[in-house]
């Protein structure tokens, strides 16, 4: 059941097999370790599926992967950190540049605006104004900020919403970003 589960999620999330593997790697050590009795399968798949595009580096939010397991991401959530606390998983951070990509091309934003924007993050890192940040938020607020200096017509709502992210998110961020960087 937990592998056909994967199968479809594979589908609605545009994930690769590598993705796919380490999720049903993940699910079988919580099984292993009877993580599974009493708890809801489908959450605990999701929660691997997450674990394994964070292993991986595969920019899926949270949000994604609730969604397309139709679970709430409360609970995906804390079986996701059950997991890593039982299982003791080292989990990557991740680079918001890998963030950049994906919001772009969903809000239709041309390549000047998103090399603009790699270069805000890349001197948000090198001023450690990113430490600590949600990634996808900080991607999409400089991605605003690019927006703004390539005169490109995207609101914030636009931006958060190819991001799913909120637009308080982007304003917080944005605000930051302006700050440190003098824009």
């Amino acid at each position: 059941q937990a592998f056909s589960e994967l199968d479809r999620l594979k589908d609605k999330l545009a994930v690769g097999d590598a993705v796919i593997e380490k999720a049903a790697y993940v699910y079988r050590k919580a099984l292993e370790r009877g993580l599974v009795r009493g708890r809801s399968i489908s959450a605990l798949v999701a929660a691997a599926l997450y674990a394994a595009c964070r292993d991986t580096e595969t920019p899926r939010t949270l949000k994604d992967i609730a969604n397309a397991s139709n679970i709430k991401k409360k609970d995906v959530a804390r079986c996701y950190r059950l997991l890593i606390r039982e299982l003791d998983l080292k989990m990557p951070v991740v680079d918001p540049v890998k963030c950049v990509a994906r919001i772009a091309s969903k809000a239709g934003l041309s390549e000047k605006t998103k090399r603009k924007a790699l270069e805000i993050l890349k001197r948000a890192e090198e001023g450690k104004i990113s430490a600590g940040k949600d990634p996808m938020g900080l991607a999409a607020a400089a991605l605003y900020v690019a927006c703004v200096m390539n005169g490109e017509n995207k609101t914030q709502k636009d931006v958060a919403e190819a991001a799913g992210v909120t637009e308080v998110t982007i304003r917080n961020r944005y605000k930051g970003l302006k700050l440190h960087l003098k824009l």
